[in-house]
């Protein structure tokens, strides 16, 4: 089992950067495949970026050169520095992991992002 929390919501104007962060427990959190999705009002849940456990990155078109995703295997953690943010970009955003791509066998609670002006 693997449990996970995110943080680092908020509400942002446009142009401006927010961090999330996601602490994942009760595994080998080295050995995860991690990932962040995001699902707007009305819209199906979108993967944004993952991170293999060689720490290869992929991300979605609609946030390349934008967003940047990592992570601390020390720590547990795996990150999501949003920059130049937009109003498409308000979402709930959700942190997933699993043994295998796509990272999407556990998933957190959700941490709202809003940017609005």
């Amino acid at each position: 089992q693997v449990q996970l929390v995110e943080s680092g919501g908020g509400l942002v104007q446009p142009g401006g950067s927010l961090r999330l962060t996601c602490a994942a427990s009760g595994s080998a959190f080295n050995t995860l495949v991690m990932g962040w999705y995001r699902q707007a009002p009305g819209k199906q849940r979108e993967l944004v970026a993952t991170i293999t456990s060689g720490s290869s990155t992929n991300y979605a078109n609609s946030v390349k050169g934008r967003f940047t995703i990592s992570r601390d295997n020390a720590k547990g953690t795996v990150s999501l520095q949003m920059n130049s943010l937009k109003p498409d970009d308000t979402a709930i955003y959700y942190c997933g992991a699993s043994w295998a791509w796509p990272p999407d066998r556990y998933w957190g609670q959700g941490t709202q992002v809003t940017v609005s002006s």
